[in-house]
C-alpha cells in the first residue's frame, strides 16, 4: 500500500495540547528541570504540551496575544487546559520600571479579559488555571538589578497585592488558580525556591510543576495514551492496528 492510501485510511492523529502562558518564567520552564518540562514528560504520549512563554511581557502585551495563540476555528477545540501565568513584571514598580509595570487594576481586568476570551473560543474555565507571581526575594533581586547598572524596580509586598487580585480574578471568573505567592512563602527560606531573587530555581520549578500537577492530574487522567504499545501491534498486519 501506497504512504498516501495509508494516510488516506486512517484517522488524522491530533494530540490534545496544553498551552502554557505566561513571562520568562514560563519561557523558562523547558530548560533542564524545568516545570514545564516535567509536565511535557509526564504527559508524553497523551498530550503536547505548548510553551507560548514570552520573557519580559506583561498581561497589557498578552491579552493581545492570546487571540493570535487560539482562534475558535484553528485549536480551541484540542486544548485540554491552558495556564496563564503573570504578574511578575506587571506588579514593577511604576517610577522605576514604567515600561513593563501594570496597574493593579489593570492587571486584574486583563486577566479577567483573557479568561473571558478563553471562554469565547468555547475554552471552559474548568480548563483554565492561573498562577500567581512567585515571592521577591528582595535582596537577592537587587543585587541582579545592581549588575545590569539599575536599582531594585520590584517589592515583594507589592506583588503580594498582584498575586491576591489573581486569586480574586480566578474566584469572580471560576477558574482553578496556584497562590504560588503564598504557597512559597510558608517556607520561612522561600529563597531557595528562587535563582536570583525572581526566577525559579530548581526547587522553585520542582515545587511549581508537583503544585501543578496535582490540579492537572484530575483533569487529564482520563486522556487515553495515543497510539498502542508496541507489544499490542499486530506484526503480521500492523495497518489493523495502527490505522
Amino acid at each position: 500500500m501506497a504512504l498516501g492510501e495509508a494516510g488516506a485510511r486512517g484517522r488524522l492523529l491530533r494530540w490534545p495540547r496544553v498551552l502554557l502562558f505566561g513571562d520568562s518564567i514560563t519561557e523558562y520552564s523547558f530548560q533542564e528541570n524545568g516545570w514545564g518540562a516535567y509536565l511535557a514528560e509526564r504527559l508524553v504520549r497523551k498530550c503536547d504540551v505548548v510553551n507560548r512563554g514570552i520573557s519580559g511581557y506583561n498581561t497589557r502585551w498578552a491579552k493581545l496575544i492570546l487571540p493570535r495563540l487560539i482562534t475558535e476555528s484553528t485549536s480551541a477545540d484540542s486544548i485540554v487546559a491552558v495556564t496563564i501565568f503573570f504578574g511578575a513584571n506587571d506588579s514593577a514598580l511604576k517610577e522605576l520600571n514604567p515600561k513593563q509595570h501594570v496597574p493593579l487594576e489593570e492587571y486584574a481586568a486583563n486577566l479577567k479579559s483573557m479568561v473571558q476570551y478563553l471562554k469565547s473560543v468555547d475554552i471552559t474555565a474548568d480548563r483554565v488555571i492561573l498562577i500567581t507571581p512567585p515571592p521577591l526575594h528582595e535582596s537577592a533581586w537587587e543585587k541582579a538589578c545592581l549588575a545590569k547598572g539599575d536599582k531594585l524596580n520590584r517589592c515583594n509586598a507589592t506583588t503580594g497585592q498582584y498575586a491576591q487580585a489573581c486569586v480574586q480574578v480566578a474566584k469572580e471568573c471560576g477558574t482553578d488558580v496556584l497562590d504560588l505567592w503564598t504557597l512559597m512563602q510558608k517556607n520561612q527560606d522561600f529563597s531557595s525556591y528562587l535563582s536570583d531573587g525572581l526566577h525559579l530555581s530548581t526547587k522553585g520549578n520542582s515545587f511549581l510543576a508537583a503544585q501543578l500537577w496535582s490540579r492537572l492530574e484530575n483533569k487529564l487522567c482520563a486522556l487515553p495514551t495515543l497510539l498502542p504499545y508496541w507489544r499490542d501491534v499486530d506484526h503480521t498486519n500492523p495497518e489493523a492496528s495502527l490505522l
